[in-house]
C-alpha cells in the first residue's frame, strides 16, 4: 500500500505542474480541457495565468512535503487540496460546461485526490 499510495500521490503532484504549465504556456487548449473556453488573448489572459501558477505551485508544495516532511503531511495537503477539483467542477457546471467534463474530469479528479490522501494516511 506504500509504493501506491506514494505512487498516486506523486502522479498528482506531478500533474499539477504539468498543468501549470499548460496554463502557462498553452493556454488556449488547457483552458477548453478545463471545460470552460478562454480567449488567452482577450481578458481571460490573467485569470488563466494565475490558474497556471497556481497549479504549479500546488504540485511543487506537494513534491516537497512528500520529500521532506512525509506521507502525513502530504496526506492533510492532499485532503486540503481536494477543495480545488470539487470548486473546479462547480465552476464548470455553472459557466455552460458539459456535466461529463465537470463530473468525469474535476469531480472525478476530488475523488482520486481523496483516495490518495487516505492511503497516505494509512502509510
Amino acid at each position: 500500500m506504500t509504493i501506491t499510495a506514494y505512487t498516486l500521490a506523486i502522479l498528482l503532484d506531478l500533474f499539477c505542474l504539468f498543468l501549470g504549465y499548460r496554463f502557462l504556456f498553452q493556454p488556449g487548449p488547457a483552458a477548453i480541457g478545463y471545460g470552460v473556453p478562454a480567449d488567452p488573448a482577450g481578458d481571460a489572459r490573467a485569470y488563466l495565468t494565475i490558474k497556471g501558477s497556481r497549479d504549479g505551485t500546488l504540485g511543487l508544495i506537494g513534491l516537497a512535503l512528500l520529500a521532506f516532511a512525509g506521507a502525513r503531511a502530504e496526506a492533510w495537503f492532499m485532503l486540503c487540496v481536494a477543495v480545488i477539483p470539487l470548486g473546479d467542477t462547480l465552476i464548470v457546471l455553472r459557466n455552460g460546461g458539459t456535466k461529463a467534463v465537470a463530473y468525469g474530469i474535476h469531480f472525478a479528479t476530488a475523488v482520486v485526490v481523496l483516495i490518495t490522501a487516505a492511503l497516505l494516511f494509512l502509510v
